[in-house]
């Protein structure tokens, strides 16, 4: 199917992409105002989309647009979108703006939110790619102070993302207040004498799913995980070092800041991660069939 074949949701009708058209007045267009999920899809199932939807209305309230659907609605669109595309494994973008208006910074009055979804074949770190690993930067986080939105005003993650890749590296560790927060596009997992940490879920950094599930498979699997603020000096000392997300699932960071991590491959305790990760995904496969 070529991608102007595919076919997407807006506004209350799914169409070829081809044909898709918001407004130019769109706030989401003029101003970045609104917000946006990711949602993977295995084996034609959203991944805990419960929790997603959860987030998506966190992410509504905070930026006081009303919720369009609800819940139930959400859930019905969304396994429609799915079961209109041909993958088995999908990632589904869905993105809700506060509607179109006059261009005004203040709030319009009785605007109808825009609803965009689109669904295309998820691409995940392969076993390949995991044994290679990637290189990672630390930055100075320069983002504003509700990280916790999923907004998409994604400007200074796109900057220092490309600071990144202009280094030779693929990802930029950001560093707030001498803590690391989280990647430029990802949540952030350290090794220290066997212990996992990762970020405390805050307003400086986004409530990860797939970052929640690592913490609780390594807890099941008897993996000692705290939720810990560290430093960049922790960070740069660390034994592993791996990024999570719906894209990455569990990648490990091989070189940092031109050093390298470990020696230089994925550590033991990443690659058990990766690994009950996988499992996870084929349990839930298999419960379909």
């Amino acid at each position: 199917m070529q991608m102007s074949d595919q076919l997407v949701y807006l506004n209350g009708e799914f169409m070829p992409l081809s044909e898709a058209r918001v407004p130019v007045l769109d706030r989401g267009f003029i101003f970045g105002d609104g917000i946006y999920e990711v949602i993977p899809v295995y084996g034609k199932r959203l991944f805990r989309l419960d929790e997603h939807l959860d987030r998506l209305n966190n992410s509504l309230d905070a930026t006081r647009i009303p919720n369009p659907y609800p819940e139930s609605e959400w859930k019905k669109i969304l396994s429609q979108l799915v079961m209109k595309n041909e993958a088995e494994d999908q990632s589904v973008y869905l993105q809700v703006t506060r509607g179109v208006a006059k261009r005004d910074h203040a709030f319009p009055e009785k605007v109808t939110p825009t609803v965009f979804m689109m669904s295309n074949p998820l691409i995940v770190t392969s076993e390949e790619a995991f044994n290679k690993g990637v290189a990672a930067i630390t930055l100075d986080d320069i983002r504003w102070q509700y990280c916790n939105i999923k907004a998409i005003t994604l400007l200074p993650n796109i900057l220092l993302r490309q600071t990144a890749i202009d280094e030779g590296a693929q990802e930029a560790i950001l560093v707030r207040g001498g803590e690391v927060t989280e990647g430029s596009a990802s949540n952030i997992f350290i090794v220290i004498d066997g212990v996992i940490k990762t970020p405390p879920k805050s307003s400086r950094l986004l409530p990860g799913i797939t970052r929640d599930l690592i913490v609780e498979l390594a807890q099941k699997n008897n993996l000692k995980c705290i939720e810990a603020n560290f430093s960049r000096t922790e960070l740069e000392a660390a034994d592993e070092i791996w990024l999570t997300s719906s894209m990455k699932e569990v990648m490990p960071i091989v070189k940092l800041n031109d050093e390298p991590v470990g020696d230089s491959k994925p550590g033991q305790i990443t690659r058990q991660m990766f690994n009950i990760f996988q499992e996870y995904k084929a349990e839930l496969k298999r419960d379909l069939d």
